[in-house]
Order: structure tokens, then sequence, then C-alpha cells
């Protein structure tokens, strides 16, 4: 098999690359190797007894992207700007390379009739459905609007119901769940899934829009302030400063670890249905609160940070998230293997012996949101 994983330097995209490696698979990895991901060169490029087949170029230039495409059997498409925060003012950038850049690759499937691919398998995120599924003790399912900054700055975080206004409760999130994203990001993630989807469905080949939930785990980048709440309370901890948690602490998250992400991957690329066209869950159907992960961090270095829960709020932030996997389960009999607890000091002692992210580079990030109006 030929693989294809355009940003294939990136977190998932590198462990996904070695686990086709290991498979048997010819892997070609394409990466523009982006500073804000990248601080140093990645494994694909310094290890050369990995047989990888190495392009370095970006998914916003056609020509490049095509020739990679050559002789390819699945493509998957991993390179994209992630920061849900950042996509709220880099607007443009995140519209050129996650819309853009797929429309070049679907560009190029649709018009090169020499090109031989039969699946693609699009990462996607939860960020599409917004707040995601609820249940309201008076109207039963319902799926909230995004909150509203008045009731933010009033501390009132939960979702309301839209019918009549009470607080509801979460419920796990399933892929029929209306879409619904608060963020461009999430608008950006959407647009690509529905690209994959419906371009797929044109050409008669397979395809899976996987909806990652909290990727995390070792070799993510500690340096990137945009992404990753783990990795920037890990570098707070160390640093022994305080940790700023918004909200009230009791926003929640579905963290997945990297294996299972992998394997969940792997999983769709091997499903053998030539047919399929869907979007699917990957996550660990676990709830983690905010709070629960900073004092994780904390307890693990023994660290002296001070948790401040501070009430402020980001713009595009949603308030739960978990994800249900019954349709991965039953497509691909997929069973998430690692809980936060233990995925969480697999990390952690992956991480303390790593050099950590400069604390100055988050705290300038947000200040790039306060001084939009897109943090208060």
């Amino acid at each position: 098999m030929n693989i294809l994983i355009t940003g294939g330097a990136g977190f998932i995209g590198t462990c996904l690359a070695l686990r086709a490696h290991q498979e048997g698979a010819t892997v070609t990895v394409f990466d523009n190797l982006s500073p804000q991901v990248h601080e140093q060169l990645p494994t694909f490029i310094t290890n050369q007894s990995l047989s990888y087949r190495r392009v370095i170029g970006d998914v916003r230039d056609r020509t490049a992207l095509q020739a990679a495409l050559k002789d390819q059997d699945v493509v998957v498409h991993f390179a994209a700007e992630t920061g849900t925060g950042q996509s709220m003012y880099e607007v443009s950038r995140y519209a050129q390379v996650n819309i853009g850049g797929t429309a070049h690759l679907f560009d190029a499937l649709v018009n090169d009739k020499t090109l031989s691919v039969k699946k693609v398998i699009t990462a996607s995120s939860r960020a599409i459905y917004g707040e995601g599924k609820y249940q309201c003790a008076e109207h039963g399912i319902i799926y909230p609007h995004s909150r509203l900054a008045a009731d933010l700055r009033a501390g009132k975080f939960e979702p309301q119901c839209p019918i009549c206004g009470q607080v509801c409760q979460a419920l796990p999130t399933d892929e029929d769940t209306p879409p619904n994203p608060s963020s461009f990001y999430g608008l950006t993630k959407l647009t690509q899934e529905q690209m994959t989807l419906l371009f797929a469905r044109a050409l008669g080949i397979s395809a899976f829009a996987l909806r990652y939930q909290n990727v995390y785990g070792p070799g993510q980048s500690l340096k990137n302030p945009y992404t990753g709440i783990l990795a920037v309370f890990s570098n707070l901890a160390r640093a022994e400063k305080d940790i700023n948690i918004f909200e009230d602490g009791e926003e929640s998250r579905d963290f997945v670890y990297i294996d299972d992400v992998t394997e969940a991957t792997w999983l769709s690329i091997t499903n053998s249905q030539p047919d399929h066209q869907l979007a699917v869950n990957v996550g660990s159907g676990q709830k983690i609160t905010v709070r629960q992960v900073a004092e994780a961090v904390v307890d693990y270095f023994g660290s002296r940070s001070k948790l401040v829960i501070t009430g402020d709020f980001r713009e595009g932030d949603i308030r739960h998230n978990v994800a249900d996997l019954n349709r991965i389960r039953e497509l691909f009999g997929f069973q998430p293997r690692w809980r936060f607890d233990e995925g969480v000091r697999k990390f952690l002692d992956w991480a303390s012996i790593q050099q950590s992210g400069n604390v100055s580079d988050y705290e300038r990030s947000l200040r790039e949101m306060r001084e939009r109006g897109l943090m208060r």
C-alpha cells in the first residue's frame, strides 16, 4: 500500500507514518515544516533509517501537492492550522491552509486521471459540533447555541436550553449531532470534512472524516502556545508559575491518547469496505475537567504553582466535550485502551526530560486575543 500523509511531520502524522512503515506500507510524508509547529527538525527528516519518501512542500502549492499524489493508494490529510483561539484572528491563513489546501487536494483528484487514490482519510475535529449534545429536564435532547458573552461575564458558564433557558446536562456527542462550530477553526474543519465526503462520493472512492477529540501524548509540541493545555500547564508547572484556569475550571474535554488515535486511524485506512464515506468520532469517551488536568500536572511535578480560577473566557471555546464512540466500535471494532490517569503520566514522564516551552510565548498568545477583544 502506498500512503501519502500530508502534514506527516506533525504530532499525529509522525506516529501514523511510523505505524504504517512498520506495517509494510510505502510512506510519503508531505510537510512544510511550519516553525510554529516544528521547533526542531522532526524524526522523519533526521532518522534516515526510516525509508520514507520525504517531500517538503505546502498544501497551498497545488503543483507540489499534485506531484506528491502520484502513485498513491491512500491519502491521509492532516495538513492544517490547528489553534482554536488563533483561528479567530488569523482568519485568512486558516482559510488558505485548511480550506484552500483541501480544495487543491480534490482539484487534483478530480482532474488528474493518472492518479490512483482509492481512499482519503481527513483529520476533522470535535470542534465542528460547537457545544454538542445535551439533555434538558423539560425538553429532552437539545443542541445548545454558542454561549453568550453576557452570560459568561456573569459567571453563567453552563449551556442553556434554547427553548426554556434552563441549564442542561452534557451528553456524549454522536456523529448525528447537527454541526454548529463556535470557532473559525471548527468551521474550517467542517468544510474540510464536507469536501472530503462530497468528492469521495463523486469519485466513487472510500473516505473517512475522523473527528479527533483532544489528542495528547509524548511527541506533541511543548512550544506551540496555541494548542494543547497539557503542554501549556506542564510548562507553567515546571517554571513554578501560577496556572490561570479559565471559567470555573469545571469545563471538560475528552482527552484521547496518541496510541489510541494512531490505532483508530490505521483501522480506518485498512477498513475493507469500499463504499464508506462517513464521519467518525475518535476519542476516549472519558470526561476530564480542566481543573483535573491542572491538578494532575502540578501533583506530578511537585510544583509550587498555584491554581488560579480566573473566570476569564475566550470566544470560540466550548463548555463540555465527550465523544460517543458507538460508530467507531461498530465500524472498526475500536476500543480505546488508555485511561487519562495512565496516559497523562506517560506524557509527563516524557515531557519532564524535554526542553520546556517558553512561558512568555503562551502569555503573548493570550495578549493577542485580549487586544482583539476575543478574551475577557
